[in-house]
């Protein structure tokens, strides 16, 4: 049930009431272009402004003013109450106006704010609200730089909270106006402190009585407290009011969410009821043990979990909240105990949904990668941090508040900055995290602290590390640096050097696209196989260190972060989920570990779409169960009866030409899968309108929706079949494996592009006789482009030829005839684009199709090959 839900009452004989109603539809909006001002368009709430341009092709969004207006009517009825307009989300500074009279400010895009706009009110007669919303970057509001989108707009539910002049607060940071306190839990009894704030906004005394029920799951009454206040005129009374013990309480864990109902009534002098709030209430215990780890109604407890980003594919940060709801069930179908919601706070809806599910929370504000040294920007964090406590305090399910997050990135990574600049700069972050820390310890002294680090020393070397009660560390071996089984030996380290520290891994994760897959997964291909092999290391590393606290995949789903430029641009593609949320295969594997509550299998096919298998008798599948052994059936004869080990079994399935039936069984589950194959050992069997995909330069498969098929990997050339005759590979980076890492203009189909071939000057593909028409894809790899990645780290600081035009000339001659003249890509397209010429071609007396690459100037590229049979 949501807390702090005001409900509508009619009261008899003093015809008060208290009523909260969302003032969702009909806005109108326009930006603020200075010169250009847009017209006025009618918007319904949650929105955004830059759900589209966030994606495009086009460097940047739109990072400025947008004006939101609406007409609201009140009726005379009214006049009594005291209205407050609450705002759940506005990213990231807003100004309220109301019948043209300034209200108030809000600075930070993720908390909640409310005015009180009584006095601005006029009754029996329209009043217009306008809100100014400023999503342009701002030194002294957080986040100053992140690897996520800052979506601009009133992307959260907009509220008119009208209350009697008596009231529990409305004006608490926008909080519930109460706080609920645990003093004492443990398997016996459970001693519980209430503070309320109750408000008297009229001219007189008032004299009140506040009520308090606790009830259990079956709505029987455990408790029942009433209180006698005496209110003076204009003036706010604290409460604190313990309640009585309570006996063998059952406790509440994500393997068992119980949770128990409190309602706080506030009545008028004749026990009228003027407002109920009902809060969630669940009893447990947890504690950090630096050797042990996490415990939880005193036992050790590994936590196992995602972050989450609130943004989601069409819809920016302004997703309907039932859309979000779906997200926290993924979660926990996946068998996940914990969620770090990252890197702000989340809708309060959420909080509520992971208390009745039962997930353990991790809610931070937005510090991320650098601070100002500003007073303002100082009072900002702050302020957003007493918010963000008091408006999520309440939720059981929140047993960390964090504050930073890699603080020290941009630090590490510009070599700007003079010794004193950086020396500065450290200090400023120390001095912002000592108060942040003591702020969180002192409004929430019954919650863990929490910061999260990337992998650098300087968070040891500072100090920094020390302050929190728990550091989470960002940790990416085998993406952005080292190798898989390098995390164990860091951790251990770590350990070592600071035997007093609770530590956890934070994040991790590899970008991985479903259109790629391959048998020969390497570091940055952004295969799905990749995917797998980083995320089974971490999982069995971290597993077996009862120290390490837990970990939190990054992410639970693709999010959008317009400066990236990898296998689909504007998208941080980490995901466990895509962007839509389809699950990828690594979902299942956390499954098959995690969940327990019933029996599943999944079949590890839905990425291997237009499968060839190309001089191969078989192609492994991976089979993911939460069960020990199953049968494997291939097009309806068993293949294999095999244990299941690690919650997935590979198996190497020969398959047919054309279609093929997998079925697995367990016991009384099944599943099955139909998969079509295309085996070939010699390309002289092509037929009309059959085509041939090349990925030049690539390892992996590449399914590719603009052109309707699944590109082949690159090979050296044997007789019958494709390949370069030379050449090497075009890294960015060698370490990683890495391509281009930018967005390739005008097309959709990156990972064509972004691999290559360097120096070849000869590529064959044994095709029979007869017309064809020929298409060869290239993108000029060394010019600079205006989306330069900053956030992918391996390469921040890298090549300086990236920002020079190369000269790179060449004729394209096929079978001796020469199609294209001097074709200079750096010269003739300004940026990265994707570059397809095309061309008809007889191929006769069997030579089959030799394409010759002819450098005229600089070292010639190429990315693909798509060969189409006409006649």
């Amino acid at each position: 049930m949501n807390r702090s839900i005001i409900i509508f009452l009619l009261v008899a004989f003093t015809n008060v009431y208290s009523q909260t109603l969302e003032l969702n539809t009909g806005w109108q909006f326009k930006l603020d272009r200075g010169t250009l001002c847009f017209d006025w368009q009618t918007v319904n709430l949650p929105h955004t402004w830059n759900d589209k341009d966030a994606f495009d092709d086009e460097q940047g969004y739109f990072r400025g003013l947008g004006i939101y207006q609406k007409l609201i009517f009140l009726d005379d009825e009214k006049s009594e109450l005291i209205h407050y307009l609450k705002f759940n989300g506005v990213n990231q500074y807003a100004q309220v106006y109301l019948n043209g009279k300034f209200v108030g400010e809000h600075k930070g895009g993720y908390t909640a704010f409310s005015f009180n706009i009584t006095p601005y009110l006029s009754f029996n007669e329209y009043n217009l609200i306008e809100v100014k919303v400023d999503n342009s970057h701002n030194d002294n509001i957080p986040p100053l730089d992140a690897d996520f989108t800052f979506y601009g707009g009133i992307y959260r539910t907009v509220q008119l909270i009208s209350v009697p002049k008596q009231h529990i607060s409305k004006s608490d940071f926008a909080s519930d106006g109460y706080s609920i306190d645990y003093d004492y839990v443990d398997n016996k009894k459970v001693r519980v402190t209430l503070t309320v704030n109750v408000n008297n906004l009229s001219d007189f005394k008032s004299s009140n009585f506040l009520k308090i029920i606790l009830n259990d799951a079956d709505k029987n009454k455990l408790i029942v407290h009433t209180e006698k206040l005496e209110l003076l005129p204009n003036n706010q009374k604290k409460l604190k009011i313990k309640l009585d013990e309570i006996q063998n309480p059952k406790l509440w864990s994500p393997e068992s969410p119980y949770l128990y109902n409190l309602e706080i009534s506030l009545l008028d002098n004749s026990e009228n009821i003027l407002e109920t709030n009902y809060s969630s209430v669940g009893f447990r215990w947890f504690n950090l043990d630096a050797e042990k780890g996490f415990f939880l109604n005193g036992k050790p407890y590994k936590l196992i979990g995602v972050n989450r980003h609130q943004d989601y594919e069409g819809f920016g940060n302004a997703v309907p909240i039932e859309l979000q709801k779906q997200d926290i069930h993924l979660i926990k179908n996946m068998g996940a105990n914990f969620i770090r919601f990252a890197h702000y706070p989340h809708s309060r809806e959420l909080y509520d949904l992971c208390d009745r599910l039962g997930i353990l929370v991790w809610s931070e504000i937005p510090i991320v990668n650098k601070v100002s040294n500003s007073k303002e920007y100082f009072e900002t964090c702050l302020n957003m941090q007493k918010e963000h406590i008091k408006q999520y305090y309440n939720f059981p399910s929140v047993v960390m508040f964090g504050y930073m997050n890699e603080i020290f990135l941009r630090l590490a990574f510009d070599n700007k900055l003079s010794e004193s600049e950086r020396e500065n700069t450290k200090k400023t972050s120390v001095i912002l995290a000592q108060k942040l820390e003591s702020l969180t310890r002192k409004l929430a002294p019954n919650r863990l602290t929490v910061m999260a680090l990337h992998f650098n020393e300087m968070y040891n070397e500072t100090g920094i590390a020390d302050i929190p009660m728990l550091i989470g560390w960002n940790l990416y071996f085998g993406w952005y640096h080292d190798k898989i089984n390098d995390l164990g030996s860091f951790l251990d380290d770590q350990h070592q050097r600071f035997p007093n520290r609770s530590i956890m891994v934070s994040e991790y994760g590899s970008g991985a696209d479903t259109r790629i897959f391959t048998t020969t997964p390497k570091k940055y291909d952004f295969s799905l196989d990749y995917q797998f092999l980083l995320h089974k290391g971490y999982y069995n590393q971290v597993t077996k260190r009862d120290y390490v606290v837990g970990m939190a995949a990054w992410n639970f789903a693709d999010f959008g972060s317009e400066f990236r430029g990898d296998a689909i641009p504007h998208v941080n593609q980490k995901g466990l989920v895509q962007y839509n949320r389809e699950p990828k295969d690594i979902y299942y594997f956390y499954k098959a570990n995690l969940f327990k509550d019933q029996p599943f299998i999944h079949i590890g096919t839905s990425n291997l779409r237009g499968l060839s298998l190309v001089n191969q008798d078989t192609y492994p599948v991976k089979i993911y169960s939460n069960q020990a052994e199953i049968e494997v059936f291939l097009n309806d004869e068993i293949l294999s009866k095999t244990s299941v080990n690690n919650g997935f079994v590979i198996i190497n399935f020969p398959f047919t030409n054309g279609s093929n039936d997998i079925f697995v069984k367990s016991g009384q589950i099944s599943t099955q899968s139909t998969i079509d194959v295309h085996k070939t050992d010699n390309f002289q069997a092509m037929k009309i309108n059959d085509r041939i995909g090349i990925n030049i330069g690539a390892h992996f498969n590449f399914y590719d929706t603009e052109n309707q098929i699944t590109w082949l990997p690159d090979r050296v050339f044997t007789q019958g079949l494709y390949g370069h005759k030379n050449g090497e590979v075009y890294l960015a980076n060698k370490d990683n494996h890495q391509g281009i890492p930018n967005n390739i203009k005008n097309t959709t189909a990156e990972p064509l592009y972004q691999t290559m071939l360097m120096a070849c000057t000869d590529y064959k593909v044994d095709v029979p006789n007869g017309k064809y028409k020929i298409a060869l894809f290239f993108v000029e790899p060394k010019i600079k482009s205006k989306d330069q990645n900053l956030y992918n780290l391996n390469s921040y600081n890298q090549s300086k030829d990236s920002h020079s035009k190369d000269r790179r000339i060449m004729d394209i001659i096929a079978n001796g005839q020469l199609f294209i003249k001097n074709l200079n890509l750096a010269e003739e397209f300004p940026d990265k684009y994707g570059v397809k010429n095309s061309f008809e071609i007889d191929i006769r007396n069997n030579t089959g199709l030799e394409i010759r690459l002819k450098p005229i100037e600089g070292e010639i590229v190429i990315s693909g090959i798509l060969i189409e049979k006409i006649q």
